[in-house]
């Protein structure tokens, strides 16, 4: 559904960029704004707007004026946004309108109910019901005649409406976690003042702030910024990006930022922009079914066609019964009306141990474990994006982690620096004293290079109180130029910027060049340390003086890095460069010959409780590794003090790891604990290692702008909800909301606890099945009648799909499932085990039916007409109650204590409770309708203890080894 979808859309906008570039070669004529448009303050319409950005129309944007004129039409500023008061707010939505899609209405309660009613198997039912209604009422009148079509009515309603309901119910969940899922910010320049803000809160005239990953929010053009590059795939299907700028300054709705930053200045927004239009024409496909639900569907489809089989053969030897009676009474061409009704009460019985057999509650288990476990999860910080990852977790068998974002804090700052060959701690006490052992013209060089070569902002807010833009660890920087006495502003003001690199993981560096107010022009760079120290051939001394870069001051430096690398603080390199006066913009910056102004440390700590997180994992037979663009001294020190590089572990860099092997790879993935200096290839190709090693492979990543690949080759992606880009929350199946590693392991517990409550629930239904088939199918063979009538057949049902489900698979996890092993994805669903449990509680219900069946009518007296009857009812009465109590113990399939936790689970108690309600009511007060008759006290024990002792019997086969 997804390519399909996808190719649609590619088609489309292919189509609709050929057409306007046709109308392109007509001349635009003269524009006429429209009066509701003017009357606003405008002097330009939403539907111009859009013809301009969807149809690149240069000679449309050259008319207006460029974006210079656009923003003025639009009564905006592209250095200070929009000026917002309410009441301008609103007309601009009157006149533009709002930042959002149509979407489709939500379907309502009987809806459901309707779809329920289209069971083919309740519908037969349904007709079965309608005759029965009919030959009842002519020969026995009303109401008594009709007593049991009307049973038969009242319990197909309560099937579909259980049914409805609990549909209703997921709908509803999923509906609410769809809404999380659109929750983004954005920054946004308005009254002057950078701010967040949601993207449906967007307006044509807002300046928005766009960085690599981010998702560009509606369509607008671009105002300034540097090296942009934008990847429309997901729009038309090329993967090509497009390179925007003031050139082609056109930006469309949906597509990414691949490389660089700019400001853009909305222009269309909402169903307006071509992708809110292309997405009206076409209908959004749901969740593909997970793994475990193809598998279930499976087991369910065999299942269904033995039921057919036996309900064929019950049906056939009931009414081989009834017409060699007929033909011994030598009436086979005469039929009276009970003899029609018997026969369509044994089609009825045919027709209902079908609906027993077909085990339509284990895909509806599937999904009320999923959507149980999505809403809970949710409370627990984790958004499940897709279905199919709850399960999967629970087979997670090694975690490939980002180190920034996902282990620490994200929260850096500059603690230690080498200055001008100096070593010092940085810390607001030592300030003053720190500032003046560095001389004027190094610490002038040195706040130039954090002001003017970074991809952060520091901004003024309304309270008049400075705000650092940006990633971590640009705002540690521009945090440390700060506590130096630096001043962005001013500093911006006084040089030009005239080219930037942005930092990317592939180059791990970023470098601007600037043109200065003397004249000339200088290069500022930065980056991984020893990267950029390989091209520096000078450096400043403690004197301030520009000297060559010996062998000595090589090794100190090298020392330096190395010693702040143990410390676990990443290193930066800042170095500058006087360019010569033929240096060409267009040219890429150099890579060498720069001077070294000096070394920073970055402490980013771990995250509390991380350490514990990774020991829990690693008990539960899930490995750990950590992956960083960092120094491999860095990554090895904050490994080990996150408890993931021990003693026999390797760490190595992306570069060596490249180098192997497909052998040697093979033979290293096992004991690979830490990659250092790795790009996203580097992890997307571990990530691939790692699968043909372990059984289910988790990528987290942090804020890696680049992930995508290696989250979509991993079994699970995660990313981290707060760090993470756009483009890296769209490519994970789970987003972590708090950006806590903690809650990595609470998703994998959950995983656990998914496929576990489903294999109780299978094995929970499987024994009903057993039992129901059986019982009526030998009962019809060897006495000529079933035990279980319709209706009853149909209450059974109920208790074993829809509240069976309910109870079950809404159980939550325990510490304890993080002390067994991961859940085996290639191996089969139903274990040895569950085999064990199904069989031996089968062998015991079927025995104490059979006997009840052969020796109920002395055990307890029965004589007179009724005494079929009320065998009957306490037969059906012992098998719900065998059904109760074998509930209780499927909760736990291999643990003898049962009970623990039952109270904490309210869903498990509220649907045992009802239970027992319902059948006290069938069996005492709906006899008319359900065929059932009042049980005395003494019967009533019996059921009960009955069903009671099938928990010890339970206890025992559990004690069976296999």
């Amino acid at each position: 559904m997804p390519w399909t979808l996808q190719e649609k859309l590619r088609v489309a906008v292919l189509v609709s960029k050929a057409a306007f570039q046709f109308i392109q070669g007509v001349q635009p004529s003269d524009y006429t704004v429209p009066d509701e448009v003017i009357a606003a303050g405008f002097q330009i319409c939403a539907d111009e707007l859009g013809s301009i950005v969807e149809c690149h129309d240069v000679k449309k944007l050259k008319f207006h004026g460029g974006v210079a004129g656009i923003a003025e039409k639009l009564c905006t500023s592209t250095t200070d946004g929009l000026t917002t008061n309410s009441d301008q707010l609103s007309r601009r939505q009157e006149i533009f309108g709002i930042n959002k899609f149509a979407e489709t209405e939500a379907r309502g309660f009987w809806i459901f109910v309707w779809e329920a009613l289209h069971d083919m198997t309740l519908m037969i039912l349904g007709v079965c019901a309608f005759v029965s209604l009919i030959v009842g009422i002519t020969m026995e009148g009303w109401p008594k005649g009709a007593h049991d079509g009307l049973g038969i009515v009242a319990s197909i309603l309560l099937v579909v409406f259980v049914t409805a309901s609990s549909d209703y119910r997921q709908s509803l969940q999923f509906r609410d976690l769809d809404k999380e899922k659109k929750k983004i910010t954005i920054q946004v320049t308005r009254d002057g003042f950078r701010q967040k803000m949601s993207i449906y809160d967007l307006v044509p005239g807002d300046i928005v702030h766009l960085a690599i990953g981010d998702q560009v929010p509606a369509d607008g053009l671009f105002v300034s910024g540097f090296s942009v590059l934008i990847d429309e795939s997901s729009l038309t299907g090329e993967s090509e990006p497009v390179m925007v700028s003031a050139e082609n300054p056109y930006m469309l709705s949906g597509t990414k930022l691949q490389d660089g930053s700019c400001k853009m200045l909305v222009t269309t927004v909402g169903m307006r922009t071509q992708w809110g239009k292309l997405i009206a024409t076409l209908s959004e496909g749901g969740d593909d079914e997970t793994p475990l639900q193809v598998k279930l569907n499976g087991v369910a489809t065999i299942i269904g066609r033995l039921g057919l089989f036996f309900s064929i053969i019950t049906f056939a030897v009931l009414v081989q019964g009834l017409l060699t009676q007929k033909l011994q009474q030598g009436t086979f061409w005469t039929w009276s009306g009970e003899e029609a009704l018997e026969m369509l009460e044994f089609f009825a019985v045919a027709v209902t141990i079908v609906v027993v057999a077909v085990p339509e509650g284990l895909p509806l288990a599937v999904t009320l474990s999923l959507a149980f476990a999505m809403k809970k999860m949710m409370n627990d910080k984790a958004l499940v994006r897709h279905l199919a990852a709850c399960e999967t977790m629970g087979s997670a068998t090694s975690i490939c982690s980002d180190k920034t974002g996902t282990l620490t804090t994200n929260r850096m700052t500059v603690v230690k620096s080498c200055i001008c060959m100096n070593i010092k701690e940085v810390s607001k006490e030592n300030k003053n004293n720190f500032c003046s052992q560095i001389p004027e013209s190094a610490l002038k060089l040195l706040l130039q290079s954090i002001f003017l070569n970074t991809g952060g902002e520091i901004v003024v807010k309304k309270d008049g109180k400075l705000e650092i833009l940006g990633t971590p660890t640009e705002t540690a920087l521009l945090g440390f130029g700060l506590s130096l006495g630096g001043n962005f502003q001013a500093e911006r003001q006084a040089s030009k910027l005239v080219k930037v690199e942005p930092f990317n993981s592939t180059k791990k560096r970023m470098g601007v060049v600037l043109e200065q107010p003397e004249g000339g022009l200088r290069a500022h760079t930065k980056g991984a340390s020893e990267i950029v120290l390989e091209g520096c051939d000078k450096v400043i001394n403690s004197s301030g003086e520009v000297v060559p870069l010996d062998e000595t001051s090589i090794n100190h430096l090298k020392v330096t890095i190395n010693q702040f690398a143990s410390e676990a603080l990443r290193t930066l390199c800042l170095a500058y460069m006087e360019l010569e006066n033929g240096f060409s913009t267009s040219s890429p910056i150099p890579t060498s010959g720069y001077t070294c102004i000096g070394i920073v440390g970055i402490k980013d700590p771990v995250r509390p409780g991380v350490k514990e997180s990774v020991a829990i994992c690693r008990s539960a037979g899930i490995t750990v590794l950590m992956v960083t663009g960092d120094n491999i001294n860095t990554a090895k020190a904050i490994a080990r003090e996150c408890g993931i590089l021990t003693d026999d572990g390797i760490a190595i860099e992306g570069p060596d790891f490249r180098e192997k092997s497909q052998e040697e790879m093979l033979e290293l993935i096992p004991k690979i604990q830490v990659m250092a200096r790795s790009s996203p290839m580097d992890k997307h190709m571990l990530v691939k290692q790692l699968r043909t090693t372990f059984d289910g492979v988790v990528a987290v990543t942090g804020d890696g702008t680049n992930d995508a690949p290696a989250l979509h080759e991993a079994d699970i992606g995660l990313a981290m909800g707060i760090a993470g880009t756009e483009v890296a929350k769209e490519s994970a199946d789970v987003l972590i909301l708090d950006d806590n590693f903690s809650t990595i392991a609470t998703v994998a517990k959950w995983g656990r606890s998914v496929y576990i409550n489903i294999q109780k629930f299978v094995q929970f239904q499987l024994t009903v099945n057993v039992v129901a088939l059986i019982v009526n199918f030998s009962s019809a063979c060897l006495t000529g009648n079933a035990p279980l009538t319709a209706v009853q057949l149909l209450w059974v049902n109920m208790i074993m799909d829809t509240l069976g489900a309910l109870a079950l698979a809404t159980e939550p996890p325990t510490d304890e499932l993080m002390k067994r092993a991961p859940v085996v994805k290639k191996g089969n669903f139903i274990s040895k085990v569950m085999w064990r449990n199904i069989l031996g509680q089968s062998f015991y219900q079927l025995v104490v039916i059979w006997y009840l069946q052969a020796r109920g009518t002395a055990i307890f007296d029965l004589d007179g007409p009724d005494a079929d009857l009320i065998l009957n009812t306490l037969i059906f009465n012992s098998f719900v109650f065998c059904q109760i109590f074998n509930e209780v113990s499927s909760r736990e399939m291999e643990k003898i204590n049962v009970f623990k936790g039952i109270l904490n689970n309210y869903v498990f108690v509220s649907v045992l409770g009802c239970t027992v309600l319902f059948q006290i009511l069938i069996v005492e007060f709906l006899g008319t309708f359900a065929n059932t008759s009042p049980l005395t006290l003494r019967q009533w024990c019996f059921s009960v203890l009955v069903g009671f002792i099938g928990m010890p019997i339970a206890a025992i086969l559990k004690m069976i080894p296999v």
